[in-house]
């Protein structure tokens, strides 16, 4: 079930019109990363300061049913804001991946276990690795599974 709320559309106008294009066609549009052809999933987050909901287009990295969220952000110096949010509550992310999105617990990885999801990142979207080269911060790396209950 999608995260309830007020909904604050990103400042973004093509992330607006892409959400907007994904959830209106169950995801049968708005599905790749603009003109590149490559699928994206829509993740929805509870913003930590302002409590709504806001959503962003991701690539799709997925295994066997479990999704990662890459916090790329282009290679900027700085996290994007949804980083922030799964910080302080991982419990309150949806998955639309098709036309049904779905509760998921989210979880912030390290060590091992990212260096095999960064590599499914990358395999996922080549552009991830030029990201981490032109920024010094580590790009952090979320997974997200079905809540079970």
């Amino acid at each position: 079930m999608p995260l309830e709320g007020e909904y604050e559309p990103s400042p973004q106008q093509w992330v607006r019109d892409q959400v907007e294009l994904y959830e209106r066609t169950g995801g049968r549009e708005g599905n790749t990363l603009l003109d590149t052809g490559l699928p994206v999933v829509v993740f929805s987050t509870r913003g930590v300061k302002s409590g709504k909901v806001r959503k962003q287009p991701l690539m799709r990295v997925e295994h066997d049913g479990v999704y990662a969220m890459v916090g790329s952000q282009g290679g900027a110096p700085t996290d994007p804001a949804w980083v922030a949010n799964l910080r302080a509550a991982p419990d309150q992310v949806t998955v639309q991946d098709g036309p049904e999105p779905w509760d998921g617990v989210a979880r912030e990885i390290s060590g091992e276990e990212k260096r095999v999801w960064w590599e499914r990142a990358v395999a996922a979207y080549p552009s991830y690795a030029d990201y981490q080269a032109k920024t010094d911060r580590e790009i952090p790396v979320f997974l997200v599974e079905r809540r079970t209950a």
